[in-house]
């Protein structure tokens, strides 16, 4: 399995933390329903620089269109070895092929089971959009290889996405069968593996909302009637 440096620290130019914006409640009274999920909102700010002014208005415009956007259903994992880096699959939903959307965050597995334990981890990945000069190789969002991360508004070094290899595999095939759910998986006995520990993984059914081909956001659905903490992630290109 890939290792990654781990890093974390607020960052004043990029990051999507408090100070840029909040997250509230849909409203149930106007058209809304229980399992409507929360959505961002922008505080008010002016950036001195004017960098800060094209990054946070393209946030704002890529965040608005989620409200209007196309969804459907996914099987998501979050898996990692407790002294390793989190990992985040994206599956059909019958959950039994390949992924088509994996990404390595230089998030140690430890520091999102914190997060989760507060009740609710919102993750989100940036992209740089390409110049107007540059040829678009990959218009496709989910192809992005290099990603600057965030948890809660503290930066986390980056993620990259990468191919499904026989390890990530393994782990994927071994939960499989697990619809929604959360546990360890023991070492394979690889001594690598011994030293990296368990794996830890969450699995269940997300919600894809594509708000535009610069916007796309993971929402991780609880079974009916079953509390549990909130998991988010938002691929943004900005």
């Amino acid at each position: 399995m890939k290792t990654m440096m781990a890093k974390s620290s607020n960052d004043s130019s990029f990051s999507l933390s408090r100070r840029y914006f909040h997250f509230k409640n849909k409203d149930t009274n106007q058209g809304g329903n229980e399992d409507d999920h929360q959505v961002l909102t922008f505080n008010h700010l002016t950036p001195k620089h004017k960098h800060g002014i094209v990054s946070i208005s393209k946030l704002r415009s890529a965040i608005a269109a989620l409200g209007k956007a196309r969804s459907d259903r996914v099987v998501g994992t979050i898996f990692g070895h407790r002294r390793g880096h989190v990992h985040f699959s994206v599956q059909p939903k019958k959950g039994d092929s390949k992924p088509t959307f994996l990404v390595e965050l230089a998030m140690p597995t430890t520091a999102l089971v914190r997060e989760m334990a507060s009740g609710a981890a919102r993750i989100a990945l940036e992209c740089d959009r390409w110049s107007k000069g540059e040829m678009r190789k990959k218009a496709v969002l989910q192809e992005e290889a290099i990603w600057r991360a965030y948890c809660n508004g503290k930066k986390y070094g980056v993620a990259q996405r990468f191919e499904c290899g026989a390890e990530e595999w393994r782990i994927l095939r071994a939960v499989g069968p697990i619809t929604v759910g959360a546990g360890v998986l023991p070492a394979n006995g690889d001594v690598e593996e011994e030293e990296d520990g368990e794996v830890m993984f969450m699995r269940a059914n997300f919600e894809r909302v594509v708000g535009s081909r610069d916007s796309e956001a993971f929402y991780m659905i609880n079974p009916e009637g079953v509390g549990g903490p909130e998991l988010s992630i938002f691929l943004l290109r900005v």
